[in-house]
């Protein structure tokens, strides 16, 4: 599969698997900066920002906001 943008160019050859288990900074737009602040919060992976209770609550509520328009 193809992550394209969504992914740094050193990860874009990568597995799922793979991408999931590195820093967040392998998305694209994060750095290394952004690692050391979600490490605050305990988010050390790519798989622990996506599973963060957080971010799944945001997603929910951006999802409903588009149900309002």
């Amino acid at each position: 599969m193809q992550f394209g943008k969504l992914v740094d160019k050193a990860w874009e050859d990568k597995t799922a698997a793979e991408i999931l288990k590195a820093p967040p900074s392998a998305l694209e737009g994060l750095t290394e900066r952004h690692d050391e602040a979600l490490k605050t919060l305990g988010i050390k992976t790519v798989g622990d920002l996506g599973k963060w209770k957080y971010a799944g609550r945001a997603a929910a509520l951006v999802a409903l906001a588009e149900l309002d328009k």
